[in-house]
């Protein structure tokens, strides 16, 4: 552990790394897209010098937690003794661009992205966290989830180097659950036409792949095919192939940059830093930055800042303090070493236009082209305005899934206005709703099945009588939404989350904490075996960041 190191590489911030990017800190611009490269909007090529930048979310890429780990997490960019501590040891290294995995939008990020920016580096941030994600083994898309994914971009939109948003991060990880795709690409989309509504600049929305060979052709592939405003603006590839003084052609490289050479947007490491070799010699920077790469990738971002049990990290924290590694010293070396070839916008002929075609379902690949419906939350609260029969508030977690049991064991048609299947893309309109609103339209559907008789709306006393009503605004979205539940509404919702923002950009909060799954049905609307509950007990279950 070297513990002397900080006044001898901070030193190096304003002599080398900071003006690197030959940008003033002062007027730091946005990042901007053509074809498949970023550029700075001066037209200078822009290649991602990243590192991951989180305490305590996952680990080496992974986005699953057990029951039995922590569900909190520390904001770093909320953190202004860290920040103060960490960027310019970060700076220091020639990077311009950290990846960060969760954040608490309610809190204020001005101290830190100031800080990033007056050191020209950018950040690329996930969506989710590790309560509120898309879960690969019971996906679901839904208005709370857009809450908390819109209160990410209310706050930090505003921030010029804010350079994109990752929807998910190896959501689906194998054969198993590739379905789950499809619900992060309807993550991709609403968080994309929301950046629109808000008429927040153009910023991009991406997603993070794990390297798992049997499906990593048709994830690229997926999210890249089709409508153009479903589909990702950027691809991120966690791999982590190169260990040690491998070699381009060893590690896979070459095959990995020939499969994407024809890619229609950027394209680029989101983590790298194999560390089955100690101490990591970081050779593979060289290759990424090479002629070999840059043509079709945009760079990468290392995994990871912060040494941890995982034994990724370059720095070691006590308290205040902050101790470089000698590997941060080899990575610093590396990465500030590199001069990656430049192509000027205005020299840069875009030649792959053309999107992928989407794979085709079966048993390798699982996610339909149709995707889950917006998650628009009018659409529900007008929902459920106009029933005669809902839920009682304040049940429990446990209560809710098993009324959800009673209630389409009872009547199957009930439930298809709630259903979503992402193998067979047929989903109910108001599968986006929250639990307890699935379960008043269900509730709702069985009464009136029974002719509205007054013993159908009890529910063991957790259902009640009410005098329903559609107002002039929402009875469009009602009536596209169909008696059964099962029409398509396309309008978009025009609000994110609710509360008062943090960052230059507008409002966020996060949604309401915890979650009940309801009735998937992928093999019958008799088959609700079991449900996960989670109210109650946020993080329980498999979360994906």
């Amino acid at each position: 552990m070297k513990t002397s190191g900080f006044a001898s590489v901070a030193a190096t911030v304003l002599s080398g790394a900071l003006f690197a990017t030959s940008v003033a800190a002062a007027d730091l611009p946005p990042i901007v897209i053509k074809g498949s490269h970023f550029f700075y909007e001066n037209g200078t090529e822009f290649f991602i010098k990243g590192i991951a930048y989180q305490q305590d979310v996952g680990t080496n890429g992974s986005t699953s937690r057990t029951s039995l780990e922590p569900t909190d997490f520390t904001d770093p960019l909320a953190d202004q003794a860290g920040c103060t501590r960490d960027i310019p040891l970060i700076a220091a290294m020639g990077v311009n661009t950290i990846r960060v995995y969760a954040i608490n939008a309610s809190l204020n990020h001005d101290f830190c992205m100031n800080m990033l920016a007056d050191n020209g580096i950018y950040l690329i941030q996930d969506l989710s966290n590790p309560v509120e994600s898309i879960i690969r083994d019971d996906p679901k898309w839904n208005t709370q989830l857009f809450a908390t994914y819109a209160g990410v971009v209310d706050a930090l939109a505003g921030y010029t180097n804010t350079l994109g948003f990752f929807a998910g991060n190896e959501v689906s990880n194998d054969r198993t659950n590739t379905d789950a795709s499809a619900f992060v690409k309807a993550a991709v989309r609403d968080m994309k036409a929301y950046i629109k509504t808000k008429k927040y600049r153009t910023i991009g929305v991406g997603y993070a792949s794990n390297d798992d060979a049997s499906i990593r052709d048709d994830l690229a592939a997926y999210f890249n095919c089709g409508d153009p405003a479903e589909a990702i603006d950027f691809w991120g590839y966690n791999i982590y192939s190169w260990c040690g003084d491998s070699s381009f052609t060893e590690s896979g490289f070459d095959q990995r940059t020939k499969e994407f050479e024809k890619f229609s947007v950027p394209a680029f490491f989101a983590e790298y830093g194999c560390n089955t070799v100690r101490p990591r010699p970081f050779t593979e920077v060289k290759a990424i930055y090479g002629p070999n790469m840059t043509n079709v990738w945009s760079g990468g971002i290392m995994y990871m800042y912060f040494q941890e049990n995982n034994d990724y990290g370059l720095v070691s924290i006590s308290g205040t303090k902050a101790s470089v590694l000698p590997e941060y010293t080899a990575f610093s070396s590396q990465l500030n070493a590199v001069r990656p070839s430049n192509t000027p916008s205005a020299s840069y002929v875009v030649t792959n236009t053309a999107a992928s075609a989407c794979p085709t379902s079966g048993t390798a690949w699982a996610a339909a082209t149709d995707l889950p419906p917006i998650a628009n939350a009018e659409l529900c609260d007008c929902m459920v305005a106009s029933l005669d029969c809902v839920a009682n508030s304040g049940l429990s977690g446990n209560q809710t899934a098993d009324l959800f049991d009673t209630v389409c064991g009872l009547d199957s048609k009930a439930c298809a206005g709630i259903a979503a299947n992402g193998t067979t893309g047929v989903y109910g309109a108001y599968s986006v709703c929250s639990p307890s609103q699935q379960l008043s339209f269900a509730f709702n559907q069985y009464y009136v099945s029974q002719r509205s008789a007054r013993t159908a709306c009890d529910f063991g006393g957790n259902a009640k009588v009410q005098s329903g009503s559609t107002s002039s605004s929402c009875s469009g979205l009602v009536s596209a939404a169909g008696a059964a539940g099962t029409g398509t509404v396309t309008a978009a919702p025009t609000a994110g989350a609710a509360g008062s923002g943090s960052g230059p950009a507008a409002s966020s909060s996060s949604a309401a904490a915890g979650m009940v799954t309801v009735p998937a049905m992928n093999t019958g609307l008799l088959s609700l075996g079991v449900y996960v509950v989670v109210a109650g007990m946020a993080g329980m279950g498999m979360i994906l960041l």
